[in-house]
This record gives structure tokens, sequence and C-alpha cells, in this order.
């Protein structure tokens, strides 16, 4: 039974641990430097003043990581408390200012309140670095994503080219690597060109190189700032060459250190998911079910479980939920999708689901929570997926 309560107010290099006795009174206030000696004392001196402390924190990973894993390693209990529910929480305390020490004392105190916090546990080495490796491909697919807006400085000086290519495919952003002007493109000619882009292993460089000067030929003008402008695409095509690349490496090893996880195979046999989500499934999860109690809460934390806001006479009020982990609702609702192609189980639960009249959104959605559901019980179970179950002859 706990006797205290420890609140971390976390920051990026200086931490605020307030702890609390069970009649709220304030026990200790201290400003730490986010480094493994100073971690280390403090942990001590609030163990010196009741060995039953539950800790507090309102962020679970990143610039916490160092104090999560120091609480752990010494078999503490720990929950999490988000920071959004604390900013709301503050506003039912005294006084309207903000500081990091107010900020731990109301972590504290909803933990010594609260008993739904979810419980924070150490994690496999397999779901760490598949969390790693995950995070790294999120941030390189939006640098990719930035730099595409090298389509809005080719529309400023060629729309032509722009609407006869797909700069999501390799040949175009090689084509964009050399060329970007109408002139430049007359100047060399479509015999020279293909033979430029056949060398660089470009697909179908002759379709490609009669698009472009055909695109070409439908602009003689020459737009202002042109010059600069075909500076700067040429070192974003190449800066998306480039980050295509790493993406295609960091896939290779997301896939394979999937593969070696021991619930790999289960994960996979679900319609819909492959090695990229269900990496991000063991990313969010560590494949640990136990952490979430049921499916339900899965589903919720998932954001593919409609909440109520019901209010006076009015019931069945059912919307999207405002908090929710969203890698883990683009694993359903991704894994939705291709699965109503991919799977005749799901296709037909889709039409059903429309035929009653949901939108195509809704009937995703329905779907994703069903899964939820599914793939539940097949890590639970230790299962594999099964299309075709065997029908069981009435007795």
């Amino acid at each position: 039974m706990a006797q205290i309560w420890a609140g971390t107010d976390i920051g990026k290099t200086h931490h605020h641990c307030v702890v609390l006795n069970a009649e709220g009174e304030r026990l200790l206030s201290r400003r730490v430097l986010n480094d493994e000696p100073e971690l280390l004392a403090l942990f001590a001196d609030v163990m010196a003043l009741d060995e039953n402390v539950v800790w507090a924190v309102d962020v679970a990973d990143g610039m916490a990581a160092l104090w999560i894993s120091v609480l752990l390693n010494h078999g503490q209990h720990l929950v999490y408390i988000p920071g959004l529910a604390v900013n709301r929480a503050s506003a039912g305390y005294r006084g309207t200012g903000k500081t990091d020490a107010k900020d731990a004392t109301v972590i504290a105190d909803q933990a010594r309140m609260r008993r739904d916090l979810t419980v924070l546990r150490p994690d496999d080495e397999h779901a760490i670095e598949l969390r790693v490796l995950t995070n790294r491909r999120t941030d390189l697919n939006a640098d990719r994503t930035r730099r595409i807006t090298l389509r809005g400085q080719l529309t400023s000086v060629f729309p032509a080219l722009e609407r006869a290519l797909d700069v999501g495919n390799v040949g175009p952003l090689v084509l964009l690597t050399g060329y970007q002007t109408p002139a430049a493109l007359r100047r060399v000619g479509r015999s020279r060109l293909e033979t430029w882009l056949r060398n660089r292993k470009v697909r179908s460089p002759e379709a490609l190189a009669e698009a472009a000067l055909e695109a070409a030929e439908r602009q003689h003008t020459a737009v202002p700032g042109e010059k600069i402008t075909a500076q700067v695409i040429h070192t974003l095509a190449k800066e998306v060459m480039s980050l295509n690349e790493q993406i295609t490496e960091i896939d290779k090893l997301i896939a394979a250190r999937f593969r070696e996880h021991e619930l790999a195979e289960v994960i996979s046999s679900m319609p819909g998911i492959g090695p990229l989500l269900g990496a991000e499934f063991l990313a969010a999860t560590a494949g640990d079910m136990s952490r979430y109690g049921t499916a339900d809460r899965l589903a919720s934390l998932a954001g593919v479980a409609p909440v109520p806001r019901d209010s006076g006479n009015i019931s069945g009020n059912l919307h999207r939920p405002r908090r929710y982990h969203r890698g883990l609702q683009r694993v359903f609702y991704t894994s939705a999708l291709i699965s109503i192609r991919s799977c005749d189980h799901s296709r037909r639960f889709y039409e059903r689901k429309r035929a009653e009249g949901k939108r195509h959104t809704q009937a995703v959605l329905a779907l994703a929570r069903r899964r939820v559901n599914v793939l539940w019980a097949l890590i639970r179970d230790g299962q594999c997926y099964q299309n075709n179950l065997p029908v069981t002859a009435a007795t």
C-alpha cells in the first residue's frame, strides 16, 4: 500500500519532482538535472521518506527515458498521466499561474487520487528497437513530404512539365536532377534525353522523354526567377531521391527485426498487416495485451471505438474519441483498408456496413474495431489467423 506519491514534471534538461503524503501534504519539492547521478540522488532521498512509493510522470518516452529506466530498473511502481490531463486538472487547483512545481504537484496528487492511470512497465529490446526504427521512418517520410514542395516550384516556372510528371516515381526525379526548364529540354533533344535517362537506369526512358519534350514544346516563355528556381528544383529532387533510398533501407531493417519477434507470425497472419504495420503495432504495444486488460481498452486507445457524449435527455450520442494513440489508429485503420481488397470476410463486413447507411470512413472504422478483437484473440491464444475455419457438423 502506497504511503507517498512522487510526481515528476518532465523537462528536456531538468525535471521537477514533488512528493505528497496521504493527506496531500508536500514532503519534498526539488528541481533536478536530467542526469543519472542527480536522478539517483533524488531517488535515494524519496526512498528515505518512505519505501512505499507510487511514482508518476507526464511523459512516457523521449526526454523521460532515463528517469523511467532508473525507476523501472529499481523495481518501482510507475504510472503515466498524459500532459493534457495534467493541464486540465491544473484548473481545479489554487492559483492561475503555471510552474514546474505546480505541475509536479498536480501529477503527484492525481496519482494519489486516481486508480485508472496507465502503469508503465519495462519494454523488451525488440519493441524498443522497433519503436526507434519506426519513429525514424516517420521522420524520414515527413522530410520527404516537405521536399515534395518541388511540385510548387516546378509549377511556378514550368507548369506543363509538373502536370506530365509524377514526382512520386524515381524516373521523373532523375529527370529533374538534370533538366528543369523547357529551353533546356528542347536543347538536349529527344534522342540524347532518352540516352541520358537510359544510362541512369530509368524505367521506360522513351515514354518519359516523350512526355517531357511534349511539355517543353508547349511553353516558350521564360518565367522570371527561372534560373534560381531550377537550381532549387535540382537540389530538392536529389534530396527526395536520397530520402527514398534511406526509407527503403530502413524498411528492410524494420522487416528483418519484426520477423525476429515471437509474435511476428501471429500478427502478420492477419489480412492487411505486413511487416511495417506489424512493427508499428509492436512498437506501440510491445505485444503485451495484459497492459490493457481487455480488447475494448485497446480499441479505445487506438481511437477506433466510439465514445458517448450524452447529456440530459440525449443518449446514444456517439462520437470519435479526441484522445487516442495515432500510431495505433494508423495500424488498424490502414490494415482495414487493405483487408477490404484482400480478404473476403473483411470486404463483406464493409459492404454490409455500407448497406446499413454508414459512410466509407464509418464502415472502415467499424471494420477496424472488429479487427482489434480478432488480433487480441490471436495474440492471447498464440494462434494464426485462418480464412476458412472448418465447419463443425451438427450432432
